[in-house]
This record gives structure tokens, sequence and C-alpha cells, in this order.
């Protein structure tokens, strides 16, 4: 017997949830038990997930099939590849990518699908929010609130939360590989142009934000971060560097 919320391979498979995942051993399990509330509150659509195991050395992949989700490994460390490596194994027609620090509502993954359903949008994403704002200000509440602004208004998804239809990600095709941070923009330049093409709309839902892990803001220091954003802004070429967009890949040293 499959675990539940995992989809058998007889199944019909309307959606799939991507999760690329590098190192997520402290978060992963909770995301996916989550994740797989969601999936099996909603009665009329079914679903999978796929983690991509981006190069883990921890115990990713070994939590990910606990949770019963479809495991990928991804050699090379690159969100951009790990997120097409999903999408290459995806099975449903309505592809979902979030991030492994990331939880929806149900009420957001059940209204996306019927939107997708009834071709009201054909793509997008959702405003989110910080699970904590680890008493910072200015990172912790004032650079989402820009974010949301600046996502809304110009209707570029965040990459913790996209959602799209898996004919116009190939035709786009997918995440770009050249750049190691900032494809979700990318990405969404491209997917609106597509669907302006098709007389249709990519739309970022602000009725349902996304909560995301603020952690970032206590593994590095203010100083870096604001480095972090201010570096591909005046040196756009920087995003084609991994050694450059390090910010999106360190993670802290393991506690014994």
């Amino acid at each position: 017997m499959p675990v539940k919320g995992q989809i058998r391979k007889n199944d019909f498979v309307h959606f799939s949830v991507i999760v690329p995942a590098y190192n997520e051993e402290a978060l992963l399990g909770g995301m996916l038990d989550h994740l797989n509330r969601c999936i099996n509150g909603i009665s009329n659509f079914k679903g999978e997930i796929i983690v991509v195991d981006n190069n883990s050395n921890d115990k990713t992949s070994d939590i990910a099939k606990s949770k019963g989700a479809i495991v990928v490994f991804e050699p090379v460390n690159q969100i951009s590849k790990a997120r097409n490596a999903g999408a290459c194994k995806a099975s449903g027609n309505y592809l979902f990518f979030i991030d492994a620090d990331t939880f929806i509502s149900q009420s957001l993954l059940a209204n996306v699908l019927e939107r997708l359903k009834s071709r009201s949008c054909a793509g997008g994403g959702s405003t989110l929010v910080f699970d904590d704002h680890q008493n910072q200000f200015f990172f912790g509440s004032l650079v989402p609130k820009l974010w949301t602004c600046i996502s809304k208004n110009f209707r570029i998804a965040a990459g913790s939360f996209v959602f799209c239809r898996k004919e116009y990600f190939e035709k786009i095709g997918g995440f770009s590989e050249k750049l190691f941070a900032g494809e979700e923009i990318l990405f969404s330049i491209n997917y609106k142009r597509l669907c302006r093409a098709n007389g249709e709309i990519f739309e970022i839902i602000d009725q349902f934000p996304v909560v995301t892990s603020s952690r970032k803001l206590s593994w590095f220091s203010p100083l870096q971060i604001l480095l972090s954003m201010m570096i591909p802004v005046l040196f756009p070429w920087a995003l084609k560097s991994r050694l450059m967009c390090w910010f999106w890949y360190k993670r802290p040293p393991k506690k014994n």
C-alpha cells in the first residue's frame, strides 16, 4: 500500500507539486505532512508530490520517501535544474513549484486548481509572508511588504510558490539553467509573454498568502542580506555565477 498522499502509477494525476530540496531535513518532514493534508483534503483533483534531492548530504531523500513523495535526484546544485528535473518527471497537467521551507493553505491550492481548470488564468504565484520577522523591521517586515507590492503590480511570482500549465512550461523551456538565482523573475516574464500571445493571464493571488521561512534572517547578518539583494541589481550578470549567488545555496554548519 502506498503512503497516504502518494499516487499509484496507474492513477490519473491532475497536478504535480515539485519541491526542490537541498539539505532540508530540518523542515521537509513537517512541510510534506502539511502538503499531504492539503492534497488529501481536495476531493475533485488528484495530485502527486515530487521532491528533487538537489545533491543533499543529509537525510532529505529518506524523509521525502517516508512521506510518500516521488524522489528525483539532481546532482548539480542549482535551483533551476532541480525544478526542471522535477517537471520532467511530473505526470500532472498542472505544475506547482513550492520551496521546502514554504507552507501553502488548502484554500490556495483548491483556488488555483479551479482557476487553471476554468482557464481564468494560465499560471502565476501568490503573495507571501514570513513566519517570523526575527526582530528585524527592515528585512523582516518592510522588505516582504515591498516585494508584495512589486509582485502584484508587475505580476512576478516568488520562487517559493509558482504554478503553471505543463504545456506552457515546456513551451518556454522551463526555468533558465543559465541563472543560479532570480530564475523565477525570468520565468514570470517569459510565461507572461506566452500568456499574452494566447489571450490569457498570469496572476498573483493575494487572498491566501503562502508562509515562508525567515530562517535566512538568523543565518546571515543584515549586511550580508543587503549585499545579496544589491549585487544582482547592480551587476545582473552575477546571477549566472553560483559563487556570486552564494546567499541562496549556503547552509549554516550542522550543530553536533
